[in-house]
């Protein structure tokens, strides 16, 4: 008998926020404010939580308008991030921005205590509670996974040069005794093939060549990827299930890609650009509530002193109007637009002096043509991009966090029940409700289920990498039970 056993405490890495006001200012977070200073205790530094972090305590919640219709008062364009908060460290819980699109599954702690599998087959939760379709295909490619790999040999080979068809000796031996195949020592056609079937489930280039990284996945051993499945697992039940949500999108950034669900079906999806290591895609949930048609594009500070200012200081303000932008006095509602001939930018450029820039609406703007606003705390939302360049040829871990769409005229669509809005005027950025708000849930998935049972991805965020240090152990702490 074979059990695996994961205690809940021991899987969340941290899901807690400190944002300063100045930050938050910095990095142009302007859905909602923080709260001022006073207001309410801060947020507890750093620690494994036993319960899904949500949205601030109720005497805030109050204050905070966006949750119903979001007015416009609350919609002003300010900066797009640059960054986010380095105290969110994250493996597997997630940030719910709106407490009602909590799923049950991660309301009742109860059903969270462990995952249990005794011979493939125990009480997961999803007999208890409905659960998102992506945990349910999770747990069977477990299954499928132990009796298709679980079983094997599970003996070293050896490192060395790379094998293919026609090698001899010992470590073809182990080879073929690791993948099952019996005696003989000769990388033949039947050798081949079970290490392409290897490779294309553990994410390695299927070429039947057994090389540095095919041997080192094969050494890792079953149980290695296992847990992967199981914390995989853990991150899918934090999803709605269909009797929760009808209609969602899903946004993740271990495979950069953005589905769309309708009645616990995936309808459509697409490529998305989201946020390189250092400035990863949080994973959190929240309602688009309105897009922004013919958007400016609010330079982030750093740019505007590092990049632009340098370059206007030295061709002069045509490289501004050239280009579209405009300079303004600050990032309020009433926001004066100044002549950029009175910016002294040598000021600029030396940190002396700060402005608000922005560029115009065009299809050469860095936001595209639409972003789809999701009112949070960190300035995250989805929008069009105008280098393309980027989807084909799978750049996809670039962004500063937000999450560029590769074809926002099918998303827009989505959103709008089949139509998609226009601007009366493409150089006035417009704002258009959603008919109702449709939840967009970010998380970050690095084995995908597959007909046949799963297909390990990369761990651009090592946040994989982050749980299997820490709480590796842990997860097979009742193996052989």
């Amino acid at each position: 008998m074979y059990k695996l056993v994961i205690m809940r405490h021991s899987l969340l890495a941290l899901t807690a926020v400190t944002l300063s006001g100045t930050a938050a200012a910095q990095y142009g977070m302007p859905y909602p404010p923080m709260p001022p200073v006073g207001a309410q205790a801060p947020l507890p530094a750093p620690v494994v939580r036993s319960e899904p972090w949500m949205a601030p305590p109720p005497g805030a919640q109050a204050q905070q308008p966006w949750r119903g219709s979001a007015p416009a008062a609350n919609r002003s364009s300010k900066l797009e991030p640059i960054d986010l908060p380095p105290a969110i460290e994250q493996g597997v819980d997630m940030i719910y921005i709106d407490q009602e699109l909590v799923p049950r599954a991660v309301q009742n702690n109860r059903m969270l205590h462990e995952i249990s599998f005794d011979d493939w087959s125990g009480a997961p939760v999803d007999m208890f509670l409905p659960v998102n379709p992506i945990y349910t295909d999770l747990r069977r490619g477990l299954m499928r996974y132990q009796q298709r790999w679980g079983d094997l040999p599970q003996v070293p080979v050896p490192a060395g040069a790379a094998l293919k068809t026609g090698a001899t000796g010992e470590r073809v031996a182990a080879l073929r005794a690791r993948l099952g195949l019996g005696g003989g020592d000769k990388y033949d056609a039947s050798l081949a093939n079970a290490v392409k079937e290897f490779q294309s489930v553990h994410g390695i280039k299927a070429d039947g060549l057994a090389g540095a990284g095919t041997i080192e996945s094969l050494n890792r051993g079953a149980e290695y990827y296992q847990r992967l499945i199981i914390i995989n697992m853990e991150r899918a039940k934090r999803l709605p299930s269909p009797e929760e949500q009808r209609k969602y999108a899903l946004v993740d950034s271990g495979g950069a890609r953005l589905s769309l669900w309708e009645n616990g079906r995936m309808v459509d999806s697409m490529k998305v650009v989201v946020g390189k290591a250092e400035t990863a895609t949080p994973m959190m949930a929240a309602y688009i509530r309105f897009a922004s048609v013919n958007p400016y594009w609010n330079v982030p500070p750093e740019l505007v002193r590092d990049l632009i200012g340098p370059r206007v200081a030295a061709q002069g303000v045509s490289y501004l109007t050239e280009r579209e932008y405009q300079v303004l006095d600050s990032y309020g509602e009433n926001a004066r637009v100044l002549d950029p001939n009175a910016v002294d930018w040598q000021a600029v450029v030396s940190g002396r002096q700060e402005l608000r820039l922005r560029r115009l609406p065009s299809p050469a703007n860095s936001m595209g043509m639409m972003k789809f606003m999701l009112p949070n705390y960190f300035g995250i939302y989805l929008h069009d991009s105008p280098e393309k360049a980027h989807f084909t040829k799978n750049e996809l871990w670039i962004s500063n966090g937000c999450v560029r769409v590769e074809d926002y005229k099918r998303f827009a669509a989505w959103l709008f029940n089949g139509s998609v809005p226009r601007g009366s005027n493409p150089k006035v950025e417009e704002e258009v409700n959603l008919p109702e708000p449709v939840p967009v849930y970010m998380t970050y998935l690095t084995v995908q289920p597959t007909a046949s049972g799963v297909q390990f991805l990369a761990d651009p965020y090592r946040r994989d990498a982050h749980l299997m240090e820490r709480f590796g152990s842990r997860m097979m702490a009742a193996a052989g039970r």
